[in-house]
C-alpha cells in the first residue's frame, strides 16, 4: 500500500498543478482578479470558442482526477491506519 499512496500523493502534486494552469488560462469575465493583473487586456483579444470549449473539457478532466486521487488518498490512509 506505500507505493499505491506514493503514486497517488505524485499525481496530487501533478493534477493540482495542471488544475492551477488550466484554471488561470480561462479568459476573464471582467472586473475580477483577472483584470487586476492585465487579464482585461488580453480578454480584449479573445480566443476561439474551440479553444475555449476545449480548455474547458481538460480543466473538468484534470478537476475530476484530482477528486478521484483525493479520495483514494483518503480510502488508502483510512484503511491502512
Amino acid at each position: 500500500m506505500g507505493i499505491i499512496l506514493i503514486i497517488c500523493q505524485i499525481l496530487l502534486v501533478i493534477t493540482s498543478i495542471l488544475l492551477i494552469g488550466t484554471v488561470l488560462l480561462h479568459k476573464g469575465r471582467g472586473g475580477g482578479l483577472s483584470d487586476m493583473f492585465g487579464g482585461g487586456i488580453s480578454s480584449t483579444m479573445g480566443s476561439s470558442g474551440v479553444a475555449e470549449r476545449n480548455l474547458n473539457r481538460i480543466t473538468v478532466g484534470v478537476a475530476l482526477t484530482w477528486f478521484v486521487v483525493i479520495v483514494l488518498i483518503g480510502l488508502i490512509t483510512k484503511f491502512t491506519a
